[in-house]
């Protein structure tokens, strides 16, 4: 018997790989949401769990662990929030240029006038 890869987009291995679920909380995860591991792989647990686990010893953002694992974000969103509800690893949102605080604006001033003097 031939027994051909299982392709990543087989509807049954998705079905398998996220235990027949097929939604997540969108809130927790977006494509840049980096994860980053709390704990190691355990024996026993789920391939794909112990790859997140291994790969997210560093950040790494929800995009890359799915080009990495060849599986569609919404199945990786799937797997993040077995791994995330476990505390295995933890969630952080890139800040974006918009949500960082800015400066006081008369401490500007006092920085421009200061400038204007030399």
């Amino acid at each position: 018997m031939i027994r051909r890869p299982v392709d990543s987009e087989d509807p049954d291995r998705l079905y398998t790989v996220t235990g027949g679920r097929s939604r997540v909380d969108d809130t927790v995860f977006d494509l840049v949401t980096l994860i980053l591991s709390e704990s190691e792989p355990t024996p026993g647990m789920q391939s794909e769990h112990a790859r997140i686990l291994r790969m997210c010893r560093q950040p790494t953002a929800v995009v890359e662990i799915s080009a990495e694992l060849r599986l569609p974000v919404s199945i990786v969103k799937i797997l993040l929030s077995d791994l995330h509800d476990t505390g295995r690893i933890t969630a952080r949102h890139p800040r974006s240029a918009a949500s960082r605080a800015l400066p006081d604006p008369e401490l500007l001033k006092q920085v421009l006038v200061g400038l204007q003097n030399i």
